[in-house]
């Protein structure tokens, strides 16, 4: 019988943290199809844990050869995504996250007219394969006659992202630059709706397996009907198991991979804040004690602590501390730790990349 502590065993093997790794930053990615972004550094360093050299330099290369990309396909959330599956991703999940978009606007005091018109402004600054950071392409809509002070700024690059206009792609001294979409992205990905529904599911639960469609759904932001449209047409290429009387999918693979890596998955391991492991999934309580939500997201106001992982759940958390030489962590057990694993976390964090 599966139990919850194999659960969360499989997701770290599922998700490359544990035993084989992924070739390079494209298969990782390509593999969970999509990584939280949110915090740019902590996306770097997730993505590149779950690569075979855990360089995150090369992560930057995938990023700045068009490989990878970073944008809003679902959610409303930044997430880094293979290049060639943000088309399709935007087309198929873009909808729910523009929901909401007139009430949001009016707060803000722009117009439709005001989003076309920023439209039209970014396209001139960005075409013929121009790049921009943040500041520079907001002057540039500012000074075509749409504000961009206070939240307008960064509504209207979301809102050009989120509808197929910009995405973020290569990097200048730590900073994302804004591309065009069209330009940047070379071998767009284009697929008809029950296609996607398809690729979406497969890929998810291929990825972050073992998950329940209420995982799928919470993750992509998405319709249990969506999902369950998708699932009838992949069903017969991923594996079914219950746990507690409820359906979890994943990759066939997954268990085998597990049963010859389990001591890998049950060793010690340092994530970054806002890591798949966490946040891929609606339900943690597999990998974490809800008891201690609240301590990986303070206040619950939507930041994610880096967090300590040990035998498959999420103990403690941790934090950079000093600098220079003198750079260490700061962690905090939930309960306690024993001495192995207290004097794990600085080795581990040291080799974090």
């Amino acid at each position: 019988m599966t139990t919850l502590h194999d659960v969360a065993l499989m997701r770290l093997v599922a998700q490359r943290l544990a035993g084989p790794p992924a070739a390079d930053a494209a298969a990782a990615v390509h593999r969970l199809l999509a990584v939280q972004g949110q915090d740019f550094p902590g996306a770097v360093t997730s993505l590149a844990l779950r690569t075979s050299t855990r360089d995150r330099t090369a992560v930057l290369h995938a990023l700045d050869t068009g490989s990878v990309v970073r944008s809003w396909p679902m959610r409303g959330t930044l997430h880094l995504v293979p290049a060639g599956d943000l088309p399709w991703m935007l087309e198929l999940l873009g909808p729910r996250a523009l929901a909401g978009l007139a009430g949001r606007r009016a707060a803000l005091g722009l117009t439709d007219a005001d989003a076309e018109r920023a439209r039209g402004l970014a396209v001139a600054a960005l075409a013929g394969g121009r790049r921009l950071p943040r500041r520079a392409l907001l002057t540039a809509i500012d000074e075509g006659g749409v504000p961009t002070t206070g939240q307008r700024g960064y509504h209207l690059l979301w809102f050009l992202a989120q509808t197929g206009t910009l995405c973020l792609g290569p990097t200048d001294d730590g900073e994302q630059l804004f591309v065009l979409l069209d330009e940047w992205v070379r071998a767009p990905r284009r697929l008809a709706r029950e296609e996607a529904l398809a690729e979406l599911v497969l890929r998810y639960f291929l990825g972050h397996g073992p998950a329940t469609v209420h995982d799928l759904v919470r993750w992509a932001g998405t319709t249990v009907r969506d999902v369950r449209t998708g699932l009838d047409a992949v069903r017969d290429r991923l594996e079914r198991i219950e746990v507690d009387g409820t359906e979890h999918y994943l990759d066939p693979e997954t268990p085998e991979r597990c049963a010859a890596h389990r001591e890998a998955a049950r060793a010690p391991l340092l994530l970054p804040g806002f890591d798949e492991f966490v946040l891929g999934y609606a339900d943690r309580g597999a990998v974490l004690d809800p008891a201690h939500a609240e301590r990986i997201v303070p206040g619950r106001n939507g930041v994610f602590r880096p967090t300590v992982v040990v035998d498959g759940r999420i103990t403690g958390t941790w934090r950079p501390a000093g600098r220079g030489a003198a750079r260490t962590v700061e962690a905090e057990p939930f309960t306690a730790w024993d001495a192995t694993v207290a004097e794990a976390v600085p080795r581990l964090a040291a080799a974090l990349p």
